[in-house]
Protein backbone atom coordinates (compact mmCIF):
# COMPACT_ATOMS: atom_id res chain seq x y z
CA UNK A 1 0.00 0.00 0.00
CA UNK A 2 0.93 3.17 -0.89
CA UNK A 3 1.03 6.07 1.36
CA UNK A 4 0.33 9.43 -1.00
CA UNK A 5 3.21 11.86 0.00
CA UNK A 6 2.07 15.13 1.65
CA UNK A 7 1.95 17.91 -0.88
CA UNK A 8 3.28 21.11 0.11
CA UNK A 9 -0.23 22.67 -0.58
CA UNK A 10 -0.03 25.50 1.49
CA UNK A 11 -3.23 27.14 3.46
CA UNK A 12 -4.27 30.47 4.04
CA UNK A 13 -4.67 31.65 7.60
CA UNK A 14 -7.64 32.96 8.17
CA UNK A 15 -7.26 37.18 9.59
CA UNK A 16 -7.75 37.01 13.61
CA UNK A 17 -7.69 39.97 14.50
CA UNK A 18 -10.10 43.25 14.09
CA UNK A 19 -9.40 45.96 11.89
CA UNK A 20 -9.57 49.30 12.64
CA UNK A 21 -12.70 50.12 11.14
CA UNK A 22 -14.23 47.44 13.21
CA UNK A 23 -12.43 49.08 16.67
CA UNK A 24 -13.99 52.68 15.62
CA UNK A 25 -17.71 51.27 14.96
CA UNK A 26 -17.47 49.75 18.08
CA UNK A 27 -16.40 52.58 20.05
CA UNK A 28 -18.70 54.86 18.78
CA UNK A 29 -21.70 52.65 19.15
CA UNK A 30 -20.19 52.29 23.09
CA UNK A 31 -19.83 55.92 23.25
CA UNK A 32 -23.54 56.30 22.07
CA UNK A 33 -24.74 53.70 24.64
CA UNK A 34 -22.64 55.58 27.45
CA UNK A 35 -24.15 59.05 26.62
CA UNK A 36 -27.73 57.59 26.21
CA UNK A 37 -27.23 55.99 29.53
CA UNK A 38 -25.95 59.79 31.52
CA UNK A 39 -28.67 60.98 30.07
CA UNK A 40 -31.21 59.26 31.33
CA UNK A 41 -29.52 58.79 34.92
CA UNK A 42 -29.20 62.99 35.06
CA UNK A 43 -33.25 62.61 36.52
CA UNK A 44 -32.00 60.30 39.35
CA UNK A 45 -29.72 62.48 40.71
CA UNK A 46 -31.79 64.79 41.27
CA UNK A 47 -34.26 62.90 43.01
CA UNK A 48 -31.62 61.33 44.96
CA UNK A 49 -30.42 64.74 46.52
CA UNK A 50 -34.40 65.85 47.12
CA UNK A 51 -34.15 62.62 49.24
CA UNK A 52 -31.55 62.71 51.05
CA UNK A 53 -32.64 66.47 51.76
CA UNK A 54 -35.41 64.58 53.49
CA UNK A 55 -33.53 62.58 55.37
CA UNK A 56 -31.31 65.29 56.75
CA UNK A 57 -34.52 67.32 57.48
CA UNK A 58 -35.76 64.61 59.72
CA UNK A 59 -32.39 64.00 61.01
CA UNK A 60 -32.00 67.67 62.40
CA UNK A 61 -35.78 67.80 63.45
CA UNK A 62 -34.90 64.91 65.62
CA UNK A 63 -32.27 66.50 67.59
CA UNK A 64 -34.12 69.65 67.50
CA UNK A 65 -36.83 67.40 69.41
CA UNK A 66 -33.84 66.46 71.97
CA UNK A 67 -33.09 69.85 72.21
CA UNK A 68 -36.15 70.98 73.33
CA UNK A 69 -36.14 67.60 75.88
CA UNK A 70 -33.58 69.03 77.85
CA UNK A 71 -33.55 72.78 77.60
CA UNK A 72 -37.56 72.74 77.42
CA UNK A 73 -37.43 74.69 74.71
CA UNK A 74 -36.04 75.36 70.75
CA UNK A 75 -33.24 77.35 70.09
CA UNK A 76 -34.42 81.18 68.48
CA UNK A 77 -34.21 82.09 65.18
CA UNK A 78 -30.84 84.04 66.12
CA UNK A 79 -29.42 81.05 68.13
CA UNK A 80 -29.93 78.66 64.24
CA UNK A 81 -29.21 75.50 64.24
CA UNK A 82 -25.67 75.93 64.98
CA UNK A 83 -27.11 75.59 68.82
CA UNK A 84 -26.95 71.53 68.40
CA UNK A 85 -23.03 71.64 67.71
CA UNK A 86 -22.33 74.80 69.98
CA UNK A 87 -23.31 76.41 73.34
CA UNK A 88 -25.50 79.31 72.23
CA UNK A 89 -24.23 82.71 73.57
CA UNK A 90 -27.21 85.13 73.45
CA UNK A 91 -30.33 84.40 75.40
CA UNK A 92 -32.14 82.46 76.30
CA UNK A 93 -29.03 80.59 77.07
CA UNK A 94 -30.32 76.34 77.57
CA UNK A 95 -29.39 75.48 81.25
CA UNK A 96 -28.77 71.62 79.96
CA UNK A 97 -26.86 71.80 76.51
CA UNK A 98 -24.89 69.07 74.78
CA UNK A 99 -23.45 68.91 71.35
CA UNK A 100 -26.31 66.86 69.57
CA UNK A 101 -24.13 67.11 66.25
CA UNK A 102 -20.39 67.20 65.63
CA UNK A 103 -21.10 69.51 62.91
CA UNK A 104 -24.08 71.11 60.71
CA UNK A 105 -24.87 68.94 57.89
CA UNK A 106 -24.74 71.14 54.08
CA UNK A 107 -27.51 70.26 51.97
CA UNK A 108 -26.52 68.79 48.40
CA UNK A 109 -25.73 71.71 46.78
CA UNK A 110 -23.38 72.96 49.08
CA UNK A 111 -25.95 75.81 51.04
CA UNK A 112 -26.76 75.76 54.77
CA UNK A 113 -30.09 74.34 56.02
CA UNK A 114 -32.19 77.49 57.56
CA UNK A 115 -34.41 77.42 60.34
CA UNK A 116 -37.05 79.90 61.68
CA UNK A 117 -38.45 79.21 64.84
CA UNK A 118 -41.65 79.97 65.84
CA UNK A 119 -42.97 78.77 62.37
CA UNK A 120 -44.41 80.54 59.90
CA UNK A 121 -45.08 77.54 57.17
CA UNK A 122 -44.69 74.58 59.17
CA UNK A 123 -47.30 73.12 61.22
CA UNK A 124 -44.49 72.01 63.29
CA UNK A 125 -43.29 75.04 66.13
CA UNK A 126 -40.43 75.72 64.23
CA UNK A 127 -39.69 75.49 60.07
CA UNK A 128 -36.62 73.86 58.13
CA UNK A 129 -35.53 73.79 54.83
CA UNK A 130 -33.20 73.91 52.19
CA UNK A 131 -33.28 76.52 49.44
CA UNK A 132 -32.71 74.05 46.98
CA UNK A 133 -30.83 73.86 44.12
CA UNK A 134 -31.28 77.31 42.69
CA UNK A 135 -29.84 78.60 46.11
CA UNK A 136 -32.54 80.81 46.46
CA UNK A 137 -34.39 81.79 49.36
CA UNK A 138 -37.84 81.66 48.75
CA UNK A 139 -38.36 79.88 45.72
CA UNK A 140 -40.24 77.31 44.18
CA UNK A 141 -37.62 74.48 44.87
CA UNK A 142 -37.33 75.12 48.60
CA UNK A 143 -37.47 71.69 50.31
CA UNK A 144 -38.75 72.17 53.75
CA UNK A 145 -40.77 70.77 56.29
CA UNK A 146 -43.81 71.88 55.36
CA UNK A 147 -44.10 70.32 52.17
CA UNK A 148 -45.71 66.75 52.12
CA UNK A 149 -42.87 63.78 51.99
CA UNK A 150 -40.27 66.22 53.46
CA UNK A 151 -40.41 64.72 56.94
CA UNK A 152 -42.70 61.71 58.24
Amino acid sequence: MNIPAQSNLRHPKSAAAFTLIEIVIVLTIISILAAGSIYLLKGNVDVAKETRVEGDIANIGTQLQLYEARNLRLPTTEQGLMALVEKPTTEPLPERWTALLEEMPKDPWGQPYQYRYPAQKSKKSYDLWSVGKDGADGTEDDIGNWKPGATK
